[in-house]
């Protein structure tokens, strides 16, 4: 299914979690925080919610700086 991830068109598996998701995209998911159409996803929720044709996702990674 079709997706937008950090802004990019992407195809994912048809019902994919949030989870599965930071799994396959992201490194270190410890540091990460999802939001998806908008809405920040808590990680106590990632392996329940699904995502859904179009739904736009964003992946953001901590970083340490100055």
């Amino acid at each position: 299914m079709k997706v937008t991830i950090n802004g990019v068109a992407a195809v994912v598996a048809e019902g994919i979690t949030v989870a599965a998701l930071v799994r396959d995209r992201a490194e270190g998911p410890s540091r990460m925080a999802v939001a998806v159409n908008a809405g920040v996803v808590p990680r106590s929720q990632w392996e329940e919610t699904r995502l859904e044709p179009g739904d736009s996702v964003e992946l953001l990674a901590a970083t340490a700086g100055g």
